[in-house]
């Protein structure tokens, strides 16, 4: 699909936008005192029924705009990499991995609990088949569930660089190493935090063009003052004062910076950076409105919740 013809599909994005919420819807919905009022608040502005936007609903337009589009299905790596570990984990317990899968993905669900089942990875999409086989025989050779997460988190990350740099544009190769750089950055921090060792660190750190693997594997195996000065080197010298303060604040930070990205790709005119921008914002928003619900329900004041919020973009 060409940049042009993406015109009508940017367009209808555009329209879409609209029933984001704006700094001062949400702001608002901090301030409410009950669940209902926050229902009626959003449902004034989508209405009724229409309370929160369905992130398999937003993947299913966006991709039904670029249906060829084998760059935006990138966004869902993360959580087709998810599915894998609940599948091979639900294998091994003899239990049924339904339960444990996450939507959207780019996955045939009922398809894919029969391959693994059936050990057949090699029938599996080509971003997840080698890793299956590799998690598979860690699992049930060590039966390390940590370990063989860890493996495929870090597999998730590499193939989302991998696709991104052979098919992907701009926006999508700096989506990928950005995603790459934050989950890198906190991994290898909790790493130094609990003394990992450096086996751990090489199948848990998965490195990019932005920052060099092994010397965060270094960093981390000196401990976390080690680390924190390793990345005051970096441009990632902020992420590494947040992170030393709260998971939360560096958490925050990492989802601010995915959202500044996204409004990059939002005021292109062509291709499908606007349509990935408008998932992005979706998935962030649905994360501000657990938050709120979260914080209301442990009855957090509406400062600290305030701080919480994840940056928007309309």
């Amino acid at each position: 699909m060409s940049n042009t013809n993406y015109a009508s599909a940017v367009a209808a994005v555009k329209a879409m936008e609209s029933s984001l919420l704006t700094q001062s819807e949400l702001e608002q919905l901090i301030n409410t005192s009950s669940a209902q009022e926050r229902a009626n608040l959003i449902s004034s502005k989508r209405g009724t029924g229409n309370e929160t936007l369905d992130l398999e609903a937003a993947w299913e337009t966006v991709h039904s705009y670029a249906p060829e589009s084998r760059e935006l299905e990138i966004l869902l790596y993360r959580n087709d990499f998810h599915n894998l570990k609940a599948a091979l984990k639900a294998m091994v317990a003899d239990r049924d991995p339904e339960r444990y899968y996450i939507k959207p993905t780019n996955i045939d669900l009922p398809e894919f609990t029969k391959l693994i089942r059936a050990k057949e990875f090699d029938m599996l999409p080509d971003h997840l088949k080698e890793t299956a086989a590799e998690a598979y025989e860690l699992l049930t050779r060590t039966l390390d569930g940590q370990l063989a997460d860890s493996m495929i988190d870090t597999a998730s990350l590499a193939a989302m660089q991998k696709s991104a740099a052979e098919f992907g544009g701009d926006f999508m190769k700096r989506y990928a190493d950005l995603m790459t750089v934050c989950a890198d950055i906190k991994t290898a921090y909790r790493c130094s935090k609990m003394n990992k060792p450096r086996q751990f660190l090489e199948t848990a750190v998965c490195g990019c063009g932005e920052m060099d693997k092994e010397s965060m594997i270094r960093a981390a195996l000196g401990g976390t003052e080690s680390f924190l000065s390793y990345l005051e080197t970096t441009a990632y010298s902020e992420a590494g004062k947040l992170l030393s303060e709260s998971a939360a604040k560096f958490e925050k930070w990492s989802d601010d910076r995915v959202m500044e990205l996204a409004e990059t790709a939002r005021l292109q005119a062509f291709g499908s950076d606007p349509l990935a921008a408008y998932y992005i914002a979706v998935e962030a928003e649905q994360k501000n409105l657990r938050i709120i619900n979260i914080c209301k329900e442990s009855g957090a004041d509406s400062e600290t919740i305030t701080e919480r919020m994840r940056k928007l973009y309309v």
